[in-house]
């Protein structure tokens, strides 16, 4: 039966809301009413999850931790005999959230009617994507729902992991960078003319570097508006030019030559693609389907473009591990794992394999780059620094000579 959402008044005059199942509405407003109850609003819950959705802009019921968490304990439930309904609702009861309690209750009602659990997610594509409703298929089809649930929340709490980590080493070399930003706009700006100011009506030349100093500093007073400005526009620019399918996969390839985060990302998007279809293949989902969902989780166009070209030679005979190896952008790490696995008949274990290593590697190399990097920027700021220290102390050492 589908899910209503409801707010109605009780005999006390107080306001009362919740969700009902019932074949209609004039059923829903019939339940209510024997539950003493007076019925103000009574909406299915699918439509008033859309509302929802467009009252706040989009905004998803699920964070990407949010939905591990759930996933995991979906998997607990059913793994313990609960049916899949019982579980939703237990679910359903527990969460603190009305959103996700009104799309437990829509999931739940489509169950309910007969409808495949991963069908039902399908009214839900932006919690759900294609690679979860996948596994959730493959585990339904082969009834082991509860242990494929289990390796989703692995690989969706290892995904997590992997870019937490990638956030924080690039987090304190991006707070280094805009303090430093920061405190060089306000000397350049405000304390380099105030001190200059006092040299303003010497007859003799100001150093050299105090003159460059102040010509920056004027530069910056009458032009960084614009600058800023023009920064903005180039930005926006970029990010509307971007939704052009050709630019921007152009654009990724070019990101994918950069020296170090050019590596990192082929790694990221590789190992993230390695787990994805070792998770599928593992699911018992046919391989041409893993290929194509997996490809549809990378990030970059260009690999993108390259996986979805192995899809292709898969499917005119090609083996998995010559397709991948033919794609350059991909690492010959994978191409190696997935020869090694085709040969033992252990696919989906060497992939995952594969991405462990990746995985490993792209915390390796970014906790790298970012110990290079702080004390780099630190000694950048420091010489910085310096040099506005020395233009505003060299008229003064000057002056001083002068006077001597």
């Amino acid at each position: 039966m589908p899910a209503y959402k409801y707010e109605a008044l009780d005999n006390a005059g107080k306001t009362a809301r919740g969700l009902i199942e019932a074949d209609n509405v004039k059923a829903a407003r019939a339940q209510l009413r024997g539950r003493a109850l007076v019925p103000l609003d009574v909406t299915l819950v699918q439509a008033a999850a859309a509302n929802d959705a467009r009252a706040r802009f989009g905004r998803r019921v699920f964070s990407a931790s949010g939905l591990a968490i759930w996933t995991r304990q979906l998997a607990g439930l059913v793994a313990a005999g609960l049916p899949l309904e019982r579980a939703l609702t237990a679910l359903a009861d527990e969460s603190e959230d009305p959103r996700q309690r009104e799309l437990l209750a829509q999931l739940r009602a489509e169950v309910n009617a007969g409808s495949p659990f991963a069908r039902a997610m399908a009214g839900s594509p932006r919690e759900f994507d294609d690679v979860y409703r996948a596994v959730v298929a493959a585990g339904e089809q082969s009834g082991q729902l509860g242990t494929v649930l289990e390796r989703l929340a692995d690989d969706l709490e290892e995904r997590q992991a992997l870019r937490g980590k990638l956030i924080g080493a690039a987090l304190y070399p991006a707070i280094v960078s805009l303090v430093a930003v920061v405190i060089v706009i306000f000397l350049v700006t405000y304390v380099v003319p105030q001190v200059a100011s006092v040299f303003a009506g010497g007859k003799r030349a100001l150093p050299f570097l105090t003159s460059a100093m102040l010509a920056i500093s004027s530069f910056v007073r009458s032009w960084g508006w614009l600058v800023a400005l023009g920064l903005a526009g180039g930005i926006g620019a970029l990010m509307f030019a971007r939704r052009n399918e050709g630019f921007r996969e152009r654009f990724d390839a070019f990101w994918l030559t950069l020296p170090l985060i050019g590596r990192l990302a082929r790694g990221y998007n590789a190992a993230r693609f390695a787990g994805t279809l070792a998770m599928l293949a593992n699911a018992g989902v046919p391989i041409l389907k893993a290929l194509q969902a997996a490809a549809e989780t990378l990030n970059n166009r260009a690999m993108r473009a390259d996986a979805m070209a192995a899809l292709v030679q898969v499917r005119e005979g090609a083996p998995l591990a010559s397709a991948m190896a033919s794609k350059k952008r991909f690492p010959g790490l994978l191409a190696m794992f997935a020869r090694l696995g085709e040969q033992t008949g252990q696919l989906p274990v060497m992939l995952q394999r594969a991405a462990n290593q990746l995985g490993a590697e792209v915390q390796r190399r970014a906790m790298a780059l970012a110990t290079l990097l702080e004390p780099l920027l630190i000694v950048a700021m420091g010489a910085v620094v310096m040099l506005i220290v020395l233009a505003v102390l060299l008229p003064i050492i000057q002056l001083n000579t002068w006077v001597k």
